[in-house]
């Protein structure tokens, strides 16, 4: 699954557009090195995500296109 559309999905970001644009804008890193919008997200990878001085940092537990509002903090896991 493409990187901006898990950002989506796990509803770590609200909307697509947003999550492509933080990509654009090299704010979004996956094992430490920044990625495109266009990134294939697997099981086990480690996202970080800037936003303005706060950094969260998830590790990729499951990847699945459609998920209920209820399910999608399943998808990752928060470290630190």
């Amino acid at each position: 699954m493409r990187l901006d559309k898990y950002l989506k999905v796990s509803r770590l970001i609200k909307r697509r557009t947003i999550a492509n644009d933080a990509c654009d804008a090299a704010r979004i890193t996956v094992n430490g090195r920044a990625a495109k919008a266009s990134y294939q997200v697997k099981v086990g990878d480690v996202i970080e995500i800037a936003f303005g001085q706060r950094t969260m940092k998830v590790e990729v537990l499951d990847v699945a296109e459609h998920v209920l509002k209820n399910d999608a903090a399943g998808l990752y896991r928060e470290i630190e």
